[in-house]
């Protein structure tokens, strides 16, 4: 596989020495022309470039002002490309100088990958730039109250992903306060999103029934997920199920408590039935174990929030006589509201946690609230598309289908994304709200076990990204004084069974970079 090392005029305070020049220079990130093949955004090939392309080559930088010795950059550098390519993957990378856009290091920057969970970095800097760091989601209870009844309540959302149960047990006593003592009926006002609520590309993995796939709906609750805890009792008795939230499955089966040191082995199996869950449960739990905790996505999120209000209203001495249903968009007398945190801490949950509900919940605001209700996906993928030319990060071929990066949804190339990243960093309106939702290596996080020997310094600040064939990591290294930040994208694909190394390979390149560009000013 051809390589070379190519030089770059030392604009800025970091970069890469090497002996090994590419005729011609290099370009900074901001410029540079395109193969036909690659504006083209043709299906990836196995390896090398896309469309056919010669195979890339990988780039080490030459020395700027402070100088530094590449030897173990290239080093690594070169094996994680060669051991990508030797698994049988294909594998991007580009590291550039935030403050002037020089390339650093690179190699197939501009091929096109699934960038799995990366994706994430699109919705959160789209969110900022279209929504704010201070937009609130409402999620209120609406209706006519007389004489403390309400004919008809009305439970209407605005995507809030946040909403927990805790949330509406506190509306739900916030409405006996006002004085209802009656509801005849509940509705379930979805109509701020479209009724498609699996989200684009989920449906590949229909059978999939962890909480990571969960459905989107304008009104959800627990981020649509049902959380089973599961607690032993005496040997040969009924263990205990708690559910929450209340007033969503019908229980079928038992999980017998076992006697002591038997093998744990819980089985629960769901079941859709219309608007419910059916939960067939079996297996055993030992006597004296710890309760045994299981989330599992819901089928139909849209009736989830109010069969769920109806039994806390219950509880709390409000009498409820009739079903729950779809509906109420016509009621606007607001009696209760429940406002989220700002957009600026929830975006955590998507760089820091990952959360692809999150993800998907946020992606259909900006829909909503850019082109009017309801929201959907399609929408969303277009505005964020427009945010990337806004920001200097488009490229042919690069686009997103659904907000999390989850399944089969989304290509993006090294390039796109580390254009997306200095574009954010040097943004003011952005640049805060964009790195604090980021993990930070060694220390939160999907990054919490990784890049430990950096926690002290906070310098590492990026987002994973893993699907069953593709590993990927894109974010800053954060300088000491007087210098300038890095921001970096690799991308592996094609490489099942190979997570993990692959996942070591990166993070050994990534902290190459960072021994280079903090060289001399760590203490021991």
């Amino acid at each position: 596989m051809p390589r070379s090392f190519r030089r770059t005029v030392p604009l800025v305070a970091l970069a890469l020495s090497s002996t090994l020049a590419r005729p011609g220079g290099s370009q900074p990130i901001d410029g540079g022309a395109r193969s036909t093949a690659e504006r083209s955004g043709a299906a990836e090939p196995a390896q090398g470039a896309p469309g056919g392309a010669s195979a890339p080559r990988s780039t080490i930088a030459a020395p700027g002002p402070h100088r530094v010795d590449s030897g173990r950059a290239r080093a690594q550098l070169e094996k994680l490309t060669t051991d990508v390519h030797r698994w049988g993957g294909r594998v991007g990378v580009l590291a550039i100088d935030v403050a002037s856009g020089a390339t650093l290091a690179a190699f197939d920057e501009r091929g096109l990958y699934n960038p799995a969970s990366n994706a994430k970095l699109f919705t959160a800097a789209a969110a900022l730039r279209l929504l704010g760091p201070s937009y609130r989601y409402l999620t209120g209870l609406y209706g006519e109250a007389s004489n403390g009844a309400v004919a008809e309540l009305v439970l209407r959302g605005s995507g809030d992903p946040s909403l927990r149960t805790r949330d509406l047990w506190e509306m739900a006593r916030a409405l006996r306060a006002t004085g209802v003592r009656k509801v005849a009926a509940i509705a379930v006002d979805q109509g701020y999103f479209d009724a498609r609520y699996v989200p684009p590309a989920f449906e590949q993995q229909p059978e999939e029934w962890a909480a990571f796939r969960a459905p989107v709906a304008a009104a959800s609750l627990n981020a649509n997920a049902v959380l089973f805890t599961v607690r032993p009792s005496k040997p040969g008795e009924a263990a205990s199920i708690a559910i929450d939230p209340p007033g969503v499955t019908v229980l079928r089966g038992k999980v017998v408590t076992a006697t002591r040191g038997t093998p744990e082995k819980i089985g629960i199996r769901l079941e859709p039935s219309g608007q419910r869950l059916v939960v067939h449960l079996s297996g055993s739990i030992p006597e004296g174990s710890r309760a045994v905790s299981v989330a599992r996505r819901v089928d139909d999120p849209r009736l989830v929030a109010a069969h769920a209000l109806r039994e806390m209203l219950r509880e709390v001495g409000v009498e409820v006589s009739g079903e729950v249903r779809l509906g109420g968009e016509r009621q606007k007398r607001l009696l209760v509201a429940h406002r989220s945190a700002p957009l600026g801490e929830l975006l955590a949950a998507l760089g820091k946690d990952s959360d692809n509900f999150y993800a998907e919940t946020i992606f259909k605001t900006i829909a909503a609230e850019r082109r009017g209700r309801p929201g959907t996906a399609e929408a969303a993928a277009e505005l964020v598309g427009e945010t990337l030319r806004e920001l200097g990060a488009s490229q042919d071929g690069v686009f997103l289908r659904n907000g999390s990066g989850l399944f089969d949804a989304a290509r993006a190339s090294p390039e796109a994304t580390v254009r997306l990243l200095r574009a954010a960093l040097l943004d003011p309106a952005l640049g805060a709200d964009f790195i604090a939702q980021l993990a930070i290596g060694g220390v939160d996080g999907t990054l919490r076990g990784r890049f430990r020997a950096w926690s002290k310094e906070r310098a590492i600040r990026a987002k994973t990204g893993t699907l069953a064939s593709v590993a990927s990591l894109s974010g800053y290294i954060f300088p000491p004084a007087g210098r300038s930040p890095i921001a970096f994208a690799v991308m592996a694909s094609d490489v099942p069974g190979k997570i993990d190394p692959a996942r070591k390979a990166i993070d050994a390149f990534v902290e190459a970079l960072a021994d280079e560009l903090w060289k001399g000013a760590r203490s021991p």
